[in-house]
């Protein structure tokens, strides 16, 4: 049987792409080596629109309350953690789009902001895609019926069609893949 989180795994496959984007050009401006700034502001488009408004709403508006309905804890449980990485993940991401507009505005000590932000971003996004795919997925499948994973598999095209819009992951799939060639 598949289950409704192999979507999410899936996804979850492409935003490690765009942490190892992140951690390369993190360690290339560390050291000194040119890296263009355009690469994090579109690093920060990506997280911004792939991992959280087409990621993390399917998981937060979708997945997790079904869990929740099924007896799962939101506060201090699993769900709740996630929860919190999410939240952490959003001020990682905002501090690399405002540091690097500063870099941009010619205030070279940003790079710092930058480089810090973007390493904290990969390492929480690292760990929290671990715990999510070994350990929540498999909970909440465990405990879903195929009627429950029928539904959240129509809810998640939902979000893809009205709320996403058509075309998103290959758009966003492009730039995790230009990107990956611009930082070698």
């Amino acid at each position: 049987m598949s289950y409704a989180s192999d979507l999410l795994v899936e996804e979850h496959e492409i935003i490690e792409r765009m942490i190892a984007v992140l951690n390369k050009a993190a360690d290339k401006l560390e050291r000194g080596d040119r890296v263009d700034p355009q690469l994090f502001l579109e690093a920060v488009d990506f997280i911004r629109n792939f991992a959280d408004r087409c990621h993390h709403a399917k998981e937060e508006d979708i997945l997790f309350k079904l869990m929740a309905e099924r007896g799962f804890p939101i506060q201090g449980g699993p769900v709740g953690v996630m929860l919190t990485e999410h939240e952490y993940a959003r001020k990682y991401n905002e501090a690399m789009e405002k540091a690097t507009k500063e870099l941009l505005e010619g205030k070279i000590q940003a790079k710092n902001s930058i480089i810090e932000n973007a390493r904290n971003y990969a390492r929480l996004l690292t760990e929290h895609i671990h715990k999510e795919n070994n350990i929540l997925y498999p909970m909440g499948n465990r405990i879903f019926s195929s009627e429950d994973q029928t539904m959240l598999k129509e809810k998640f095209e939902e979000v893809e069609k009205n709320e996403i819009g058509e075309g998103v992951h290959q758009k966003y799939l492009k730039l995790v893949e230009k990107l990956e060639k611009d930082i070698i």
